[in-house]
C-alpha cells in the first residue's frame, strides 16, 4: 500500500519546473511546487517568495510561456499532460 500524500504527480516535470524557478528568482527558498489534478491534466502551482512574481513571468510574459514549453517537455517523459500556474499569495 502507497502513502498517497508522499505520490509525487510527474515527478520529473515537477523536479525540471523547480529547478528552472529557483534559477530565476532572488529567495530560491521560498519557491513552493505543487501538482493538483484537474480531469485528465495536472497543473503544477509555482509559489515563489514576495517580489520574485514578476522576475518569473518576465516581460509580457515572455518567461512563463518559456518555463511552460520546458516543462510540457519534460512531462512527456512522466507520460502526463501538464499545466503550470503561478499562483501570487
Amino acid at each position: 500500500m502507497t502513502d498517497s500524500a508522499n505520490l509525487i504527480l510527474a515527478p520529473v516535470a515537477t523536479a525540471v519546473l523547480d529547478h528552472v524557478v529557483r534559477s530565476i528568482v532572488d529567495n530560491p527558498d521560498a519557491v513552493r511546487v505543487e501538482g493538483v489534478t484537474n480531469g485528465d491534466k495536472i497543473v503544477l502551482e509555482v509559489r515563489v517568495g514576495e517580489g520574485d512574481l514578476g522576475r518569473v513571468i518576465g516581460r509580457r510574459g515572455r518567461t512563463a510561456m518559456s518555463i511552460r514549453t520546458v516543462v510540457r517537455a519534460a512531462a512527456t517523459r512522466d507520460g502526463v499532460d501538464v499545466d503550470v500556474d503561478f499562483v501570487d499569495d
